[in-house]
């Protein structure tokens, strides 16, 4: 038997091998249980491992990291499930697959192919509500939300760890202890800084720009970003009414950050979205050939958007 479990959703990912692990163990014992990390195991290693009888158990479970990252394992893959001994239970654990390869196509051909997608930032706060439930916790559906946002909206399972925090402090999770506890992606607050400098919000420019610095975010850091956040836009402005889904896939973005530049990207102009990001690039060959004053001039910047 050949599981594989891929997707970018960790997750549930991590979580679906533990259960897998668990089980075997508690039928089989945990001497028969093998791990091999395919960036470091040979094609020879990996094949001698599942052909080979178990050890004092009646089964043998063996359990391949990322297994396509070694070259000669992927193109040979076709052959693999044949060398795999009656008596051993395979697991491939492929974090990132490439979807256009044969290697993916084999992999999706196996009855045991579990693929699992990342949640929107509806479907993880939904998760938020229902992990603090099931750790005797509770948290509300704004609270939820915000510490969504606050995350960037795209990793499951670094919300479940920021769950763990939270519950740790105290089972009731408010705005006030995500506030304390939770710090802000920088990613996300680039965004919101694009969203402020947009609206002429000159205040909230200048408080979450101090809030980047506060976290150590280099003034070049911001612009890198920047000109990623930018980018996104161009991309979504340039696929007009396609869905988020088909925009995300095509870019290969996560859907909620394509959902939240499609709102931002609705109130300028093509031309408009062209001129910022030639002014971005100028400032950047400015800030890299000139020695002007970092700082200053990423507000600067930034305060001149709104105007």
């Amino acid at each position: 038997m050949i599981t594989v479990l891929t997707g970018e959703n960790g997750a549930v990912r991590t979580a679906e091998l533990g259960r897998i692990v668990a089980e075997f163990i508690a039928a089989h014992g945990d001497m028969a249980v093998e791990r091999l990390d395919g960036e470091e195991a040979t094609y020879e290693r990996m094949l001698e491992s599942v052909e080979s009888m178990p050890f004092l158990a009646d089964r043998k479970l063996v359990i391949l990291r990322a297994p396509g990252s070694n070259k000669e394992f992927a193109e040979a893959f076709a052959d693999f499930p044949s060398r795999v001994a009656d008596s051993c239970d395979v697991v491939l654990v492929e974090p990132k697959l490439d979807k256009r390869s044969s290697y993916f196509k084999s992999l999706k051909k196996l009855s045991g192919f579990k693929e699992y997608t990342s949640l929107d930032s509806q479907g993880l706060a939904r998760f938020a509500q229902e992990y603090a439930t099931n750790n005797g916790g509770t948290i509300s559906s704004s609270t939820a939300r915000m510490l969504v946002e606050r995350l960037a909206g795209t990793d499951q399972l670094l919300l479940q760890n920021e769950l763990d925090k939270l519950l740790s402090y105290n089972l009731h999770i408010t705005n006030e202890s995500v506030g304390l506890l939770i710090d802000r992606q920088p990613q996300s607050t680039v965004f919101e800084l694009l969203e402020a400098a947009f609206s002429g919000n000159t205040a909230r420019v200048v408080s979450l720009y101090a809030e980047q610095r506060a976290l150590k975010v280099e003034p070049q850091q911001i612009v890198a970003m920047l000109a990623w956040q930018l980018h996104i836009l161009a991309l979504v402005k340039a696929a007009k009414d396609r869905s988020p889904d088909t925009i995300a896939r095509e870019a290969k973005v996560h859907p909620f950050v394509v959902k939240k530049s499609q709102a931002l990207v609705r109130r300028m102009s093509r031309n408009e979205l062209i001129g910022h990001l030639r002014d971005l690039r100028a400032f950047d060959v400015r800030m890299k050939s000139e020695g002007i004053v970092a700082d200053e001039a990423v507000q600067y910047y930034l305060l001149k958007l709104g105007a």
